[in-house]
């Protein structure tokens, strides 16, 4: 069985056992939390929300804090002069524990 949740703006397919690095959630390691649930189902019985499935839920834990690979921005101009930049996304590493339709 898998799970559309819906984190940080963003939209996940997502099954039992799935590590999953979202956007930064402010709560300890270790934290349980419930997921928004978009859509359940495996086959021909899927279930869709409208905008969100009542009664469903996908319980996550989280494992980590962290930060993605820096990446970099440079910018030129005509006058001759550069400008770089570099930038880290924090991230949230959750561990998908249940999901119940």
């Amino acid at each position: 069985m898998y799970a559309v949740v819906k984190t940080g703006g963003k939209q996940y397919r997502v099954k039992e056992g799935d590590l999953l690095k979202v956007e930064k959630l402010v709560l300890d390691v270790g934290a349980k939390l419930d997921l928004e649930v978009l859509l359940v189902g495996e086959g021909a019985t899927v279930q869709v929300g409208t905008p969100l499935l009542e009664g469903a839920k996908v319980q996550a834990e989280i494992v980590s804090h962290g930060k993605h690979r820096k990446l970099w921005h440079f910018r030129t101009q005509e006058e001759g002069w550069d400008r770089i930049r570099g930038h880290r996304q924090p991230y949230t590493e959750l561990k998908i524990t249940g999901i119940q339709a």
